[in-house]
């Protein structure tokens, strides 16, 4: 049998998003947080750059927004990217007061060199410029800026009596019942669900879990190991947007995948050359004619927009066969390059390149992933109860194109807007179940025994009323595919487990297989192609004869069902990032088409829709009839 906790607030994922969440709301509340591996194992902890917010007296919001929408190539969401760029300079500030050792300005710094990071104010930090930025607008600690960060917003949360750490805890399912338990009493042949926990994995003893909450936020990461080359840790796969589409939610713009332009192309190095080098001045260079190229792209140059620098880049690999370009600072002083990127030149040191007189062999890498789980600057999702925020979430402040640093900043601001509005939701949803309760008086349940009596519709209307569900505007519908390619198989009970197929084969040619087909440059012909292959893929796992205990027919127990339980999980969402991509017969952003090189007249935001009991022993054929009702109608 499955162990049963029972907290407040669960948040999946401890990264900066999960942490914020957790170290801003109430203290009277019990929180547990889940961490898929080490806590260090984030992408929030390898961020390099920093936190993009308006900070400069030079600087406003107003500026930063209009950076933000010319880099997100129309497809920004306006109001939640003016709400969450508005919030910037509190964030920064949050997490100076959370002791963020960020790096000040020479105007500031104290002779000693021991400032008081407890009352460091956003007025006193060094500035630093990336790639979209029209100024000075981000704020770094060196340039390890998400090691700082994480470092001493994990110090925080381990010695918070409130707040309970969970490593080594893989969440599987999201749990979610009807908010009101009279469920037999429909309105509309819909009944409002909300999320009350999930099923999680135990790494360390082998065994389920199984977790309960009045509120659940997700912030898992991205999904950036689904490609060869890639600067996120290996647990970010995407499990949490899975998870949240099976649960109930949409998605939106999965093909907005986002490749930082400057990865260390040496070996099978996931290193991250900081676009900040570039911001102080590094040139890009042709490796054998020695010509500075991006002057011809564009007339930002090395500072043009990600998704301009990395095709940029990678046309010039394809021409010059090497695999890699050169990033090049040795022409900025020698003392500037070790005192401003520690790290980075310590790290290529030790690889054999000095970074103050020889150049950087760089490819662009996965980076980001610029859509997932809808939601709005609170948080919010399709699902009462559940909030998500930071790279799992689509707040639409990214758009099309991540404007540099702005992600770190969206964590913040949505973790903490998350935690402003939850303790409300709480609220609401006790008088819920104090009014529901009152009302199943004998009298009550007598007057009920016909459908849609008006106690149940005044209990239905106040239940519609706990959540605000997130809106969009010009969208457009991914239809997937009618055929396994978007299912996930059942799994067979009472069978001993044995593998017709090598999962960790699979696993690895899956990731080569993105790259190629739906990397930096795609088509229709790619694309196709991917879609068969992964279907082929299913097809042979489908056939795989796998047992699950007793205690769940649906989702693992063991180490040996959960790795084909992932891969399962990792190739309909395969599917759904191609398949979306498949759909936009247009190049914006990060989404580049040979066939179709230019931009639609409208920007539209693609659009994944639920199913009706997406669960895992369920997910058979998608078609139109399937699809999960909008219980507010103006969901879209």
């Amino acid at each position: 049998m499955s162990h049963i906790i029972k907290t407040d607030v669960f948040i999946i994922g401890a990264g900066l998003a999960g942490l914020s969440t957790a170290l801003s709301l109430p203290k009277s509340l019990n929180i547990t947080v889940l961490s898929k591996a080490a806590l260090e194992v984030c992408s929030s902890h390898y961020a390099q750059g920093g936190i993009a917010a308006s900070l400069d007296k030079a600087d406003s919001v107003t500026e930063h927004v209009a950076d933000t929408l010319i880099a997100g190539a129309g497809l920004c969401a306006m109001d939640n990217t003016a709400r969450i760029l508005g919030a910037g300079q509190q964030a920064v500030q949050w997490l100076c007061e959370q002791g963020v050792p960020f790096t000040q300005s020479t105007l500031t710094k104290k002779i000693d060199n021991t400032p008081d990071f407890a009352v460091l104010k956003t007025s006193d930090l060094h500035l630093t410029k990336e790639g979209g930025h029209g100024c000075r607008r981000v704020a770094h600690a060196d340039d390890a800026t998400g090691r700082h960060v994480m470092d001493a917003l994990n110090i925080k949360a381990q010695t918070a009596a409130n707040i309970t750490i969970l490593p080594y805890h893989e969440a599987l399912e999201l749990l979610t019942s009807p908010m009101i338990s009279s469920s037999s009493f429909s309105i509309n042949d819909s009944e409002i669900r909300h999320c009350r926990g999930a099923l999680v994995f135990d790494h360390i003893n082998e065994r389920q879990l199984i977790i309960h909450s009045s509120a659940v936020v997700l912030a898992s990461g991205g999904l950036g190991q689904l490609f060869k080359r890639a600067s996120a840790p290996n647990v970010c796969v995407g499990d949490g947007i899975m998870m949240a589409w099976q649960a109930g939610c949409r998605l939106a713009n999965l093909e907005f995948i986002q490749f930082h332009p400057t990865g260390l192309a040496l070996d099978d190095s996931s290193f991250l050359i900081s676009e900040a080098l570039r911001g102080e001045g590094g040139r890009l260079y042709c490796p054998q004619t020695g010509a500075r190229f991006m002057l011809d792209i564009d007339e930002r140059a090395e500072l043009a927009p990600r998704d301009i620098v990395a095709r940029a880049i990678a046309n010039q690999i394809s021409s010059n066969g090497l695999g890699y370009v050169h990033l090049d600072v040795s022409h900025l002083p020698a003392a500037f390059i070790q005192a401003h990127f520690p790290q980075i030149y310590q790290t290529l040191l030790a690889l054999g390149i000095d970074m103050t007189t020889d150049p950087i062999p760089v490819a662009p890498t996965a980076h980001y992933s610029c859509g997932g789980v809808v939601t709005d600057a609170n948080g919010l999702t399709d699902i009462a109860g559940l909030y998500a925020a930071g790279e799992v979430a689509y707040t639409g402040l990214h758009g099309a194109n991540r404007l540099a640093s702005n992600s770190l900043l969206e964590c913040v601001v949505v973790g903490r807007n998350i935690a402003a509005n939850l303790p409300h939701y709480l609220i609401k949803l006790e008088r819920l179940k104090n009014l529901e309760a009152l009302e199943k008086t004998a009298e009550v349940l007598e007057k009920m025994a016909q459908p849609h009596t008006t106690a149940y519709y005044g209990l239905h209307q106040l239940a519609a009323g706990i959540w605000q569900y997130p809106t969009l505007e010009n969208t457009q519908f991914v239809i997937l595919p009618s055929s396994k390619q978007s299912s996930l198989p059942a799994y067979k009970a009472d069978k001993a487990f044995h593998s017709d197929v090598d999962i960790a084969e699979i696993t690895i040619a899956l990731k080569a297989l993105l790259t190629a087909n739906m990397g930096i440059t795609r088509s229709d012909e790619k694309l196709e192609q991917a879609l068969r292959q992964i279907e082929q893929w299913q097809e042979s796992i489908e056939h795989t004869e796998i047992m699950l205990s007793d205690t769940s027919s649906r989702t693992p127990t063991t180490n040996s069902e959960l790795a084909i339980f992932q891969l399962v999980r990792q190739l309909a969402l395969a599917t759904m990032i191609v398949q979306s991509a498949y759909q936009r017969f247009e190049s914006r952003g990060g989404h580049y088409r040979e066939d179709y090189p230019n931009l639609a007249e409208t920007p539209l935001t693609s659009i994944i829709l639920p199913r009706r009991n997406a669960t895992l022993g369920s997910m058979n054929r998608i078609t139109e009839n399937e699809r999960l009702p909008i219980l507010v109608t103006d969901h879209i």
